[in-house]
């Protein structure tokens, strides 16, 4: 009987991490292959009346990245420009009309948008999608082709989920973006992965009775991306160049909850801001508090450029 008792004692402890485990090397491909949301002619029709409702105009964007791939997007000039552009980055399996309502906000105030579908995004090229490592480069050759036809006054960067981690790795790396707004951002893949092991809402699982999901998901990306994990860090890039950073965490995201944005500020070297928004889930700031959104971003990019007074780092 005693023996029978162990033996199923370590069965319970011994049968959660194993599963695990080999759920996250089946899911380490599907982490790197995200489901590609297409950009059907029903959204550019959607994105058409959207922008002809308001002035805007719109334009093919296409840039090749420096790996070769082609990056397909739009160019987007409002009724009244002022001489400043926003790169706008949307979310896991998402394509650019994900970010529309941000785009708008940001046209109607007078600011020129670039929204691009990221690699092995909607009619975006590319075999995976590597949250930042090779998206940050493609940031780069984007802003060389803006700048070689336009003469942008200040350059800012705004996004949501995964795009938000790709603002913030893409401005530690290049100088030119002077301001990033970021929501619902991972502070680095191992955190995100945590909770995603943990089911999306037992963190403390992924790192615990689950971390073998975590470690085989882990070591069996950076085997068929051939970077390391560890690298894809918006903490680090914060950490490495000081620039301005305006972070958005959603009280009810269970995706990405707000330890990740809250580990990003800690390590923030620039000047910093956090806004908490009370019951908003994943990515829903602006849906749910839609004026204050607007005060708070286009003040933040209105306020915040490299020519003014660097502000004081706020959290509330």
């Amino acid at each position: 009987m005693r023996r029978r008792l162990i033996r199923i004692l370590l069965i319970l402890l011994l049968f959660p991490p194993a599963l695990a485990a080999v759920g996250g090397w089946f899911f380490g491909p599907a982490f790197l292959h995200p489901v590609r949301r297409e950009l059907t002619p029903d959204l550019i029709r959607e994105a058409h009346a959207t922008f002809a409702q308001i002035g805007a105009r719109y334009e093919e964007y296409d840039v090749r990245a420096p790996d070769g791939i082609l990056l397909r997007g739009w160019k987007v000039r409002p009724a009244n420009p002022n001489g400043d552009w926003v790169l706008v980055f949307h979310g896991v399996a998402d394509n650019r009309m994900g970010v529309l309502e941000h785009a708008r906000v940001l046209l109607l105030a007078g600011y020129s948008v670039v929204m691009m579908d990221a690699r092995a995004h909607g009619a975006s090229e590319g075999p995976i999608a590597t949250y930042g490592w090779l998206e940050r480069d493609d940031t780069r050759a984007i802003i060389d082709v803006l700048e070689s036809s336009e003469r942008p006054r200040h350059l800012f960067a705004l996004g949501e989920s995964m795009g938000a981690g790709i603002a913030l790795q893409s401005a530690g790396l290049d100088s030119r973006i002077e301001a990033v707004v970021a929501e619902a951002s991972f502070a680095n893949l191992r955190e995100a992965a945590y909770d995603y092991a943990g089911l999306r809402r037992y963190p403390w699982l992924g790192k615990t009775l689950l971390a073998p999901g975590t470690w085989t998901l882990i070591y069996r990306g950076e085997s068929i991306a051939g970077f390391s994990a560890a690298e894809v860090s918006p903490e680090k890039s914060v950490a490495g160049r000081a620039f301005l950073v305006f972070l958005i965490c959603d009280a009810d995201d269970v995706a990405l909850p707000c330890r990740h944005s809250e580990r990003i500020y800690a390590a923030a070297r620039g000047p910093k801001q956090l806004w908490v928004v009370p019951g908003a889930f994943h990515t829903a700031a602006l849906g749910f508090r839609p004026d204050e959104f607007r005060r708070r971003v286009l003040s933040f990019f209105a306020d915040n450029t490299a020519s003014s007074r660097p502000p004081e780092n706020l959290r509330h």
